[in-house]
This record gives C-alpha cells, sequence and structure tokens, in this order.
C-alpha cells in the first residue's frame, strides 16, 4: 500500500508569486495562468528545498489532478501481519529498516568498536545518533543555505547585486544581504528572504556530546 508525500510549494510567473500551498492546488493555480497564457514562464519550487517540481500542464484540470493521485512516492508503514516489502512477516528479528553498507575503518577503530556493549554495530549507530543530535543546528543552517541559493540561482541570477547577496548568504550577514535585495522585485525578494532567513540564525548544537571519540 502507498501514500502520497503532501508536498508544499510556491508557484511564480516570471517574478510573480501565483500561488503558495499544497502542490495539486499550486499547479492548478499555475496551469490556469498558462491557459490564459501559453507563453508564461511558470517556475513551481518546493517549500523546503526549493528544488524546481515537473509537472505535466497538458490536458485538463482533472487530468493534472490524476497525475498526483498516481503519484506514490512514499511507503505505507507495514501491518502487524507483513513486511515493507509486502512479504508475510516471519519468525525471528524484525528488520528494524536497518540497511548494511560497506564501512571502512582502521584496525584500532575496530577493536574499539568491537569492546563496546552491543558490539560494532549498535556503538556506530549511537556515535552517529549522538554527532546527529550535536549537530542539529549547524546542518540545519546550512540546509536552509542551500536552499535559499538554488532559489536566488533560478530566480535572481540577473538582479543586480547577486553575487554580493549569495556571499552574504554563506558569510551569515543578513543585513548585507537584506540591501542586496532590496531592489528586487518584491515577490522574489520577500521569498528569497523567508528563505534565507533560517540560514541567519545561529546555531544551538543540541544533544549530549560524543564521548569515547576514535
Amino acid at each position: 500500500m502507498t501514500r502520497s508525500r503532501t508536498t508544499t510549494c510556491t508557484a511564480f510567473a516570471g517574478t510573480k508569486q501565483i500561488a503558495s500551498g499544497d502542490l495539486p492546488q499550486v499547479a492548478l493555480q499555475a496551469k490556469a495562468v498558462l491557459d490564459r497564457d501559453k507563453w508564461a514562464q511558470v517556475l513551481i519550487f518546493d517549500d523546503i528545498t526549493s528544488n524546481l517540481i515537473e509537472v505535466d500542464f497538458r490536458g485538463t484540470p482533472e487530468d493534472l489532478l490524476r497525475q498526483f493521485a498516481e503519484r506514490a512516492p512514499e511507503i505505507m508503514p507495514p501491518s502487524e501481519t507483513g513486511t515493507p516489502d509486502g512479504d508475510p512477516r516471519r519468525p525471528g528479528r524484525p528488520r528494524l529498516g536497518v540497511v548494511a553498507r560497506e564501512v571502512t575503518l582502521l584496525p584500532r577503530h575496530w577493536e574499539w568498536l568491537a569492546s563496546q556493549p552491543g558490539g560494532a554495530s549498535v556503538a556506530l549507530r549511537k556515535l552517529v545518533e549522538q554527532a546527529r543530535l550535536a549537530n542539529r543546528g549547524i546542518d540545519h543552517r546550512r540546509r536552509a543555505q542551500e536552499s535559499a541559493y538554488r532559489f536566488l540561482s533560478a530566480m535572481a541570477g540577473n538582479e543586480p547585486g547577486f553575487e554580493e547577496a549569495i556571499r552574504a548568504l554563506f558569510g551569515g550577514k543578513q543585513e548585507c544581504f537584506g540591501e542586496m535585495t532590496e531592489s528586487w522585485p518584491d515577490d522574489v525578494r520577500d521569498h528569497a528572504r523567508k528563505l534565507a532567513a533560517a540560514a541567519f540564525a545561529e546555531p544551538h548544537p543540541r544533544g549530549p556530546s560524543a564521548r569515547g571519540q576514535v
């Protein structure tokens, strides 16, 4: 069984924002613009990543909605009687979503991991989780920078002060970023500032510090 992921997004026609919200409704509004003007330059951005979302606008509005209904990017959680791949559940340990991949370490690292309670796999998972929590704020800011950069590159590459705005974005200079974007088209400027806001937030590491570093 599958389900659709709810994607929130924002659509622009040229430099004017025309819609924002759930993808199917935004796509319908974008299609209405294109039906009125087939030469309109419409772009739809994912609100989290600023990746461009491709939509097939051919056909009727019903065809467009059917296109989204047929998309199934996420797998429903397994039922009590089945596994993620649909096979009947077998006796023994559950899969727990563990993925096996190769890890290359020095001998002393393997020796240390093997001496930890639960063995190497448990120790590695604990270390990764501790690092993930400790760097949550830094990772959040980096993702915000990358998202804002994608949008700026697509929508403001020819605007005055673009390069200075990019340097300010990655340099943590919010005031300079505001100055460089002030003369941009209103909707582009406002969306860029909204995306960049998290990039200028001071990261606050959270979670316990990792111990027993190797």
